[in-house]
């Protein structure tokens, strides 16, 4: 197993575009496996209308599903976790950046 060394400024890289969870799973994952939300289901697990909520952007990946996805396509847990937080934290950045810090 391939350890990721976090520390307390770790980023991702700045020049990928952001894209939804939900997208990355339609376009990287199902199309090109010729899988559907139904299909999928039966293959994870996961109820339909949860891939047809994070297909939509409506619902985040959570780490039961994540697990689920790690499993049904060959990645890690942590990849998918990792897909949602970034995308979770850029959707927020415009919203905190109205705060001032606590410390000055």
């Amino acid at each position: 197993m391939e350890l990721i060394q976090l520390t307390p400024h770790s980023e991702v890289d700045p020049s990928q575009p952001l894209r939804a969870p939900g997208d990355i799973l339609l376009h990287a994952y199902l199309i090109p496996n010729a899988l559907n939300p139904a299909q999928l289901a039966r293959r994870t697990g996961i109820p339909a209308h949860h891939i047809k909520a994070f297909l939509a952007d409506t619902h985040p990946i959570t780490p039961k599903i994540a697990l689920r996805l790690s499993l049904a396509f060959d990645t890690t847990a942590f990849y998918w976790l990792a897909l949602q937080a970034r995308y979770d934290l850029e959707r927020t950045k415009p919203v905190i950046r109205a705060y001032r810090p606590l410390v000055d």
